[in-house]
């Protein structure tokens, strides 16, 4: 991984441990009503051209729609016509009449003015969304999933394809309700008895106007839109001549329906204008509803209804692949379609509050009829009206369902709807929608469907203005709408109107949508495929990034306090494919605190050299490692002449603001063979994932290579961390450890610290801020699953001679050591190591050992019989420690410093002071030799 080569060099390892050692590789709200209406044109600066290969479009960039195949439909056709007869659906004939009657006249526009509202900055919502980027299939769902990420923008998506089904279904029972008023028992068309009636009658006709509506979605969507232009007229022309019946029309007897059974009378008064029926309108007087078996009418079940017939907002969106220019049509459309279907509905609500007694209101929903100068224009509307939103609603559940198909949201669970597409026409997705639709149908009531349609879309409204509202607080720059009168207050207002309403009109329905929402956020995040976040874009990042940096920045690490302190480690890696158990092992032993991993690469990054920076190419895969190791861990990458600068660039740089490594852990220096865990067969990181193309990802050291690293700057890197002022960790044998057996395996059963400094031996070791320090992180690792079965050993070996049969020494030390571990509330047990003092003459071995270490004369030469003595004291030392680790996972040992650089022999006093390391740590467990800085303890609260 050293090659000396500018910027491009090939990688090895640079240092030769298990745990490839851990150094590196080389190289407005305020307008008014009339202004936010007028002069469309002006409201939308010109699109601007570009093209995304990938067929989704980055948040901020526009491109032409026009462009694409099969996009046919203006404004008027496309969105207007669309939104208008959505909006009047079956509320405009059928049921306005049901909420004057129940609710009067000033709640009715009370509740009016609340809806449309809602609706209004709903719609700003929508526009800001779709003119700041190319708007394609999908409609809503593919403006949310875009802008929310694949979690929300699904599970949203999702439950906005169902608020079309039930949107479909509630239109079709109204259309069947006005062929049953016209041409059943009591028909208003001059054919009494002509058909049947009754729950299962309904059903069939229902399902026959379903199967119908089926037909004609499946000639195709764009037919609809062209005829849509006719039924909206054919509307509008039945809703005028209601209005001159209101003003026209005399005292007329009215027949109640027969399937009213709550009143002993059989007709009612249509009164014509008269200002006593007005003032008898004008408040409320809720009675019951003879449609759902009595049921209780309140304010919350005529908002529902009433609710249910003015959410066709969405629609114009719903066509979005089919116009020629969606975002300059959806904003334009749809505003304009809600300002006339409001004073539509206005006008209408005034005229019967005005001509039409309460009692007549209440207990008659078809009254219109009857009523009217030409009493077949009212059949017609109600059928046109009702037919034409169904089949807004049926072509809109079928394209939310084709998109969800094709971004492959539940994976291949939807793939069938992609397979059942002929000329783009989605027709598998459209006879799923009508198999639901017929399931929704079985609920029969109008009314109750009303409340579920609802519901539904409110949520499907929140989430859009969630979206919105979230863009706008995070402030990301290509946010950029074209759209002028959005801001994070409309959206605001929208959210919070959308969510109180949802549960006023109905709380169980409103809960158990939320929870089937959340439901399929969990869902979609656990199991939907990763790469639609990276291809959309989320939302959730933008948010995550906006609190990061707010935290980050009121983080202060002048305020720390040991009370709350928490490793936080840098582990430099050269080939992560030889420590994958050290990755892991850290991982665990972070404790909630930061983890880097860390990597140098090699090289220069010349002047005259006009390739990138190689550790830009290499970040990407070092994040997929993080994945496939399952790991808690940021990459920091950087580019350096020689390993020991990089690791100090990284040390330096690593983190942000308060949060900054303080702990550094490296592998050992040592001749043992690496082993490739991606490789080997019972590896439970195996994978060949980093195999791709015949290029092996990070490269190590085999057997035969020369090492990349030298001793002596091996032994320098320990130091500069150390006066750097971390915490460092060497870690040795680690290609030794595994969990899993551990985990199954009894026979494992320890973890152990070793607090004495063997190279100087005192007896204030166990109680110095070293000794601490390794405490702290043993006591750390034992309190994580499969690592809390596991006993804590702290063994006390004592480094002067004690009288025999005395115990004046012994019991102090240990009693003070068991006293410091209560106080740290550390669950350890102390054993003393009897034959230590016996086998062992520390005071004969200590000035020897000081030599090797940062605490002697720079000035002192080594003699060689020095060191081979020191060699014999290591390895005796090691035998004792092997004895009592046989049923050990890990063991914590003292690392002391390293030789001064200023000393005589430096490079001689460098190498055997790794080799007495190496004698020390020789067939141990995995082994951690720890030195600590600060304080990292407290006995306070």
């Amino acid at each position: 991984m050293i090659a000396q080569n500018n910027v491009r060099s090939t990688n090895n390892d640079p240092v030769e441990s298990s745990e490839s050692s851990p150094i590196t590789g080389s190289a407005g709200s305020g307008a008014g009503a009339s202004r936010l209406f007028r002069h469309f044109g002006s409201l939308f600066s010109p699109p601007v051209p570009s093209s995304d290969p990938a067929g989704y479009v980055e948040f901020g960039s526009i491109s032409d729609p026009s462009a694409s195949s099969g996009r046919t439909l203006g404004t008027f056709a496309g969105v207007f016509c669309p939104v208008a007869l959505s909006m009047f659906s079956a509320l405009v004939f059928i049921r306005v009449g049901f909420i004057v009657g129940n609710a009067g006249l000033y709640v009715t526009l009370l509740q009016f003015l609340i809806a449309y509202v809602i609706l209004l900055f709903t719609v700003s919502s929508v526009c800001a969304i779709s003119t700041n980027g190319a708007v394609e299939g999908g409609g809503v769902y593919f403006m949310i999933s875009r802008t929310l990420g694949p979690e929300f923008g699904g599970s949203i998506g999702t439950l906005f394809f169902l608020a079309n089904i039930v949107g479909c279904g509630l239109a079709i029972s109204g259309c069947a309700e006005g062929i049953i008023q016209s041409f059943g028992p009591t028909g208003d068309a001059g054919t009494s008895g002509s058909i049947p009636d009754g729950r299962w009658w309904r059903f069939l006709y229902c399902s026959s106007i379903n199967t119908l509506m089926l037909i004609v979605v499946l000639i195709g969507a764009e037919m609809f839109a062209k005829t849509s232009v006719v039924i909206l007229g054919v509307v509008v022309v039945c809703l005028l001549s209601t209005y001159v019946s209101f003003l026209t029309q005399g005292p007329i007897d009215v027949p109640l329906p027969h399937e009213n059974h709550l009143v002993n009378f059989t007709s009612a008064w249509y009164t014509g204008l008269q200002a006593d029926t007005l003032w008898a309108n004008l408040y409320s007087n809720y009675t019951k509803d003879y449609t759902s078996n009595g049921n209780q009418v309140n304010f919350a079940v005529v908002f529902g209804v009433l609710f249910s017939g003015v959410t066709g907002i969405m629609a114009g969106a719903n066509m979005s692949g089919e116009l020629k220019n969606p975002s300059k049509s959806i904003p334009a459309g749809t505003l304009s379609a809600v300002l006339f279907t409001f004073l539509c509905y206005m006008a209408l609500a005034v005229l019967m509050a005005a001509t039409t007694t309460n009692t007549l209101l209440q207990n008659n929903f078809l009254f219109l009829a009857p009523i009217n100068l030409w009493p077949s224009f009212v059949t017609i509307g109600i059928l046109t009206a009702t037919f034409s939103t169904g089949l807004s609603n049926l072509i809109g559940a079928s394209r939310v369902m084709e998109a969800l198909a094709k971004d492959r949201v539940f994976g291949p669970l939807m793939s069938f709807v992609v397979k059942g597409t002929y000329k783009a026409n989605p027709i598998a997705a459209v006879i799923a929608s009508w198999v639901l639709v017929e399931a929704i149908l079985l609920i029969g009531s109008l009314n109750t469907i009303a409340q579920i349609n609802s519901v539904l879309f409110m949520l499907a409204y929140l989430a859009t203005n969630l979206a919105c509202l979230g863009i706008e607080i995070t402030g990301a720059p290509n946010f950029r709408p074209t759209y002028k009168y959005f801001t994070w207050h409309t959206a605001f207002i929208g959210l919070l109107g959308t969510g109180i309403m949802m549960f006023v009109i109905n709380s169980i329905y409103a809960l158990s949508s939320i929870i089937l929402c959340m439901f399929l956020v969990i869902a979609l995040h656990l199991f939907s495929p990763a790469s639609q976040g990276a291809q959309w874009g989320s939302i959730s990042q933008a948010l995550m990034f906006h609190q990061v940096r707010k935290y980050l920045l009121m983080l202060d690490s002048r305020k720390d306090h040991v009370k709350f302190w928490r490793p936080q480690m840098l582990l430099l890696v050269s080939s992560p494919r030889s420590c994958c158990p050290l990755i892991h092992f850290v991982n665990d032993m972070k404790k909630g605190g930061l983890y880097v991993i860390g990597h140098v690469k090699v090289g220069e990054f010349a002047d005259n050299d006009s390739s990138s920076d190689p550790t830009i190419e290499e970040y990407t895969q070092w994040l997929s490692l993080v994945d496939h190791m399952k790991v808690k861990a940021f990459v920091e990458l950087t580019l350096s002449r020689t390993v020991r600068e990089g690791i100090q660039h990284l040390i330096r740089i690593a983190g942000m603001g308060a949060m900054k490594p303080n702990t550094t852990i490296l592998g050992f220096y040592d001749e043992e063979q690496s082993r490739d865990f991606f490789e080997f067969e019972e590896s439970p990181y195996r994978t060949n994932e980093f195999d791709g193309n015949g290029v092996k990802l990070f490269p190590y050291r085999k057997s035969g290579e020369t090492k990349a690293l030298e001793a002596m700057e091996y032994v320098r890197i320990i130091d500069d961390v150390l006066r750097m002022k971390k915490n460092l960790c060497l870690c040795r044998h680690f290609h030794r450890l595994d969990k899993q057996m551990i985990a199954r395996n009894n026979h494992i059963r320890y973890i152990d610290v070793w607090p004495v400094n063997i190279f100087d031996p005192k007896n204030e070791d166990p109680f110095d801020v070293v000794s601490q320090f390794m405490m702290q992180l043993a006591c750390i690792i034992n309190m994580l699953p499969v690592w809390k079965k596991l006993e804590l050993r702290v063994f006390l070996c004592e480094s002067e001679t004690v009288p025999e049969n005395s115990t004046s020494f012994d019991r102090p030390a240990e009693h003070r050591l068991d006293q410091r571990l209560k106080l740290l509330r550390i669950s350890a047990t102390i054993h003393k190591i009897a034959d230590w003092n016996k086998d062992i003459d520390f005071a004969k071995h200590r000035n020897i050992l000081k030599q090797f270490t940062g605490k002697t004369d720079s000035n002192q030469v080594m003699a060689e019989e020095n060191i081979n003595r020191s060699k014999l004291y290591m390895q005796r030392i090691n035998q004792i420690i092997r004895d009592k680790s046989n049923a050990t996972a890990v063991t914590f040992m003292y690392l002391p410093t390293p030789p001064a650089s200023a000393s005589v022999d430096y490079t001689q006093k460098c190498h055997h002071y790794l080799d007495l390391l190496t004698e020390l740590t020789f067939d141990l467990p995995p082994t951690i030799l720890v030195h600590g800085i600060d304080d990292v303890t407290s006995t306070t609260l």
